[in-house]
């Protein structure tokens, strides 16, 4: 276009403009319809045949994105049938059956019959991500559960795990975004009382790109799974920074984290995440600070200048 217009000689600097003008109009709504995301644009996630991890494909909906019942219709059958790269095996297929579900305020129930028990622990976990990841993309489904026969899911500590979402199973945007991992993490929680520390362990499935140190943060910071134990962090809490250097491990919140949502003493909240990370080998102590300040009172009452050590006198027997 550009080389026709250099080719009229004694046109009009007006047209000229003008067409130099829609030129750049046009090229710049190009791009921004290039841009934009493509609604019937979904991933369905599979669990990879060494059954270690996830694996995403883009898969384009042929369903009306605005009808959820349609669009969960077709995720399931997609979830049912064998993808064509034998390296990736379908969540729903053979092992598992799918009675019907049921999408009600914004939860999706999941129906199964029986046979879910006999799918091995770790397997039963990347099935659960892949199908609450992929759930999770439709319209108006804001949580997914899981009900076998007639009873909840439990984990292996009998606890029931309720409601699912995406972020349950820990996504972390990056490079080699297909890679997952899964990991059983041990948290401190309050107890009933708010006065001391009950330890949960929690296997979760993640993207390899985090950090374990980060990774038990937020789920921290996401709270129970179970309403024996309290949450001890201010769920609004953003996590600014996670780094681990000489055995201190440093942790910057927001102001929020300063804020406590619970009936919690201050050295019960803190120490749940003092005592989370230094589970870790490389943790030796935790430096906390609030948008780079270290020079704070937690609930006004906790010094959190220096590095603080694991407080085993606070874990409930």
């Amino acid at each position: 276009m550009k080389s026709k217009l250099f080719v009229i000689e004694n046109a009009c600097r007006v047209s000229l403009l003008i067409l130099i003008s829609a030129f750049f109009l046009s090229g710049c709504k190009e791009s921004g319809e290039v841009e934009k995301e493509d609604p019937q644009a979904i991933k369905i996630y599979y669990v990879n045949s060494s059954e270690t991890g996830l694996a995403e494909k883009t898969y384009q909906l042929k369903a009306d994105v605005s009808s959820t019942q349609q669009v969960i219709d077709e995720m399931i059958k997609q979830l049912a049938k064998a993808p064509n790269d034998v390296e990736y095996e379908a969540p729903l297929t053979g092992r598992i059956s799918l009675n019907r579900y049921e999408l009600k305020d914004g939860t999706l129930t999941l129906y199964f019959d029986a046979s879910y028990k006999e799918v091995a622990h770790v397997t039963e976990i990347l099935d659960r991500a892949a199908m609450v990841r992929t759930f999770s993309q439709a319209k108006g489904v804001s949580n997914v559960a899981f009900v076998i026969g007639d009873e909840p899911l439990i984990d292996n500590d009998g606890d029931k795990i309720g409601n699912m979402k995406a972020d349950t199973f820990i996504y972390n945007a990056g490079n080699e975004i297909n890679t997952y991992e899964k990991v059983t993490l041990t948290l401190y929680f309050a107890n009933a009382n708010g006065d001391h520390l009950a330890k949960v362990y929690r296997t979760v499935v993640y993207n390899s790109n985090i950090s374990m140190e980060r990774l038990a943060i937020e789920q921290l910071v996401a709270g129970p799974n179970t309403d024996k134990v309290i949450a001890t962090v201010n769920p609004a809490s953003k996590i600014n920074s996670v780094t681990v250097r000489d055995g201190i491990c440093y942790v910057d919140f927001n102001s929020d984290f300063l804020t406590q949502t619970n009936r919690v003493t201050a050295e019960t909240a803190i120490y749940s995440l003092v005592n989370s990370l230094t589970t870790f080998a490389d943790v030796e102590k935790v430096q906390i600070s609030i948008d780079g300040k270290t020079n704070v009172k937690f609930m006004d009452t906790l010094d959190l200048s220096l590095p603080l050590e694991e407080n085993e006198e606070i874990v409930e027997e």
